[in-house]
């Protein structure tokens, strides 16, 4: 497929440089120049997605907990290393939009929460983005979840994130009507991108953050890498 969407995008936000999944992270991304960010998206327990990664909320806040077990108004009063609060994914697009950039939004549900989570994001996503010039790309290792997602909002641009690449990729791509393999960078080679270029697909890569790892990637045939490194690797990198 042709790759519409940017070719470098933040890790998170702001990769390395900004406490991951805030507000902040993605205006430092947008600052430095970057036209894409990659954010995880959960549900809290009382159905708000919010943008976080872990199930807990013990690494990247002064809190402990569990992300599903909490209410987004619980979860809202804990500070991140920045001194910010854990963003609802609302906040996220306003923001977004606001600086007019795309979006990478994995759906990252806490266990058993996979359909839960895919449906709430993608009814989201179709709502909140309505009228962008360029439509997120919704992305998960989940296959509940991307069903879910398929279901609910069936013309989003979806990804199937894995970390290696299974023998059944393609099958289950054209199941999940998707438009991308998101896959560890280590797992790619030559004769893999040839395949799934064949087949039609783009190809995104994470996390690539090694200046002479990511020009040998692309020139392989990777359509977008996804960095922490945005002091190293930048928005017009080649």
């Amino acid at each position: 497929m042709r790759w519409p969407y940017p070719r470098i995008v933040a890790h998170r936000g702001g990769g390395r440089l900004a406490p991951e999944n805030t507000l902040g992270a993605i205006r430092l991304g947008a600052s430095m120049g970057f036209k894409g960010v990659e954010f995880d998206v959960m549900l809290a327990g009382d159905g708000t997605p919010v943008l976080i990664h872990d199930e807990t909320v013990d690494r990247t806040t002064n809190g402990r907990g569990e992300v599903s077990k909490m209410t987004y108004p619980e979860l809202s009063s804990l500070k991140t290393q920045n001194e910010e609060t854990i963003p609802a994914y609302a906040e996220a697009v306003r923001l977004c939009r606001e600086l007019g950039i795309w979006a990478n939004v994995e759906i990252k549900p806490a266990q058993g929460y996979e359909r839960a989570t895919g449906e709430a994001v993608a009814r989201m996503t179709g709502e909140l983005w309505r009228g962008a010039p360029l439509a997120p790309l919704l992305s998960s290792f989940s296959i509940g979840a991307l069903e879910a997602a398929q279901a609910a909002a069936p013309e989003l641009p979806r990804g199937y994130l894995v970390k290696n690449v299974p023998d059944s990729w393609q099958a289950t791509m054209q199941r999940l009507g998707c438009v991308a393999l998101h896959c560890h960078f280590q797992a790619l080679n030559g004769k893999l991108a040839a395949d799934i270029h064949e087949a039609g697909y783009a190809i995104l890569l994470w996390t690539v953050n090694d200046p002479d790892e990511a020009r040998r990637l692309l020139a392989v045939g990777a359509n977008c890498l996804v960095t922490d490194a945005l002091d190293r690797i930048g928005p017009d990198f080649r």
